[in-house]
C-alpha cells in the first residue's frame, strides 16, 4: 500500500456540467470513505475520494483549481499516478442510516451508501447541491434507498440547504445513525442535529493535504491529521473539536477561519 502505480483512465463519465468521474483499474483495495493520492502529470497531486470500489474503481473530481481543470482535459487511455488506498472507512453499524451528502461530498458518501445497503440496512439519503444541474448521484444512490434532495435555489426538491432538511427527515424517521460529508459549514449543522438527538455520526472531512501519509502536517486538525486518523471523524470527536467548523489551513499551512 502506498507505492505509485501508473495506471490507464478506462472511462470518463460527466456527473454534471464540471464533475467527472474516472475510472481506472488498481493492484490495491479499498473501503467505502477512504481516498488515494492521484498524481496529474505535469500538474499536481491530489487527494481524491473513492467514488467506486472493486476491481474498476474510480474517482470524482469538479473542476475548481489549475490541476482539476487541467484534468478535466485528460482522455479515455491517458495515465495517470494513484497511491492508496489511505485513511480509515465508514463502520457499517445499526439497521438504519440517515446519509446527508453535500456536493461533491457525494463522492465520499456514495460507496458507503451501497455498503450500508448491501449489508441489509435501511438507508435514506439526503443529497444537496447549489442548482439541480450540480446533483451527482441521485440515480445511483436511489438503487439503495429513498433519496430527498435539496438546492439552494430550488430547482429541484426542497428549496434550502441539506440541514434543515435532514432534520424534518430524523424528527419524522427511525434512525439510528447519521453519516455525512460535504461543505464543512454543512457538516458542522447535521453533527449538531445528530448529537441533539442523541444518534451516532460520522462524518468525512476535506482538508489541504500533500503527502496523504502523515509526514507534511498539512491536513492538521486540532492535534489529529485527517491523512491518518481520519478522513473520517465520530460525533464525540467532533463535539471537543477547537477546529471543526470553525477553522482550516491554507496551502502554506496558516490557520483560516470559516466563514
Amino acid at each position: 500500500m502506498g507505492d505509485l502505480e501508473i495506471v490507464r483512465i478506462e472511462e470518463i463519465v460527466r456527473e454534471a456540467s464540471h464533475t467527472l468521474t474516472y475510472s481506472f483499474r488498481t493492484s490495491f483495495g479499498g473501503g467505502p470513505g477512504q481516498f488515494v493520492m492521484v498524481w496529474i502529470p505535469r500538474h499536481d497531486e491530489l487527494p481524491m475520494a473513492l467514488s467506486h470500489l472493486g476491481e474498476v474503481k474510480g474517482i470524482t473530481v469538479q473542476a475548481m483549481g489549475d490541476a482539476t481543470r487541467a484534468f478535466a482535459e485528460f482522455r479515455v487511455g491517458d495515465r495517470i499516478g494513484v497511491r492508496g488506498p489511505y485513511g480509515n472507512v465508514f463502520q457499517v453499524r445499526g439497521e438504519s442510516c440517515l446519509f446527508v451528502g453535500g456536493g461533491t461530498g457525494a463522492a465520499s458518501l456514495i460507496a458507503a451508501i451501497e455498503a450500508f445497503a448491501a449489508a441489509g440496512k435501511r438507508v435514506t439519503t439526503v443529497l444537496a447541491a447549489k442548482t439541480a444541474e450540480q446533483l451527482i448521484f441521485e440515480e445511483r444512490a436511489a438503487r439503495s434507498g429513498p433519496v430527498q434532495v435539496a438546492t439552494d435555489d430550488g430547482s429541484k426538491g426542497f428549496k434550502g440547504f441539506a440541514t434543515p432538511l435532514a432534520e424534518q427527515l430524523l424528527d419524522g424517521g427511525d434512525f439510528d445513525q447519521v453519516v455525512t460529508c460535504g461543505p464543512e459549514p454543512m457538516m458542522y449543522g447535521i453533527v449538531a442535529a445528530a448529537r441533539k438527538r442523541g444518534l451516532p455520526v460520522q462524518a468525512s472531512l476535506e482538508r489541504y493535504m500533500k503527502c496523504g501519509v502523515g509526514i507534511c502536517d498539512a491536513c492538521a486538525f486540532d492535534a489529529d491529521l485527517v491523512c491518518v486518523d481520519g478522513p473520517i471523524f465520530e460525533g464525540p470527536r467532533l463535539a471537543v473539536s477547537k477546529d471543526f467548523g470553525h477553522w482550516r489551513r491554507d496551502r502554506s499551512g496558516v490557520r483560516i477561519q470559516m466563514h
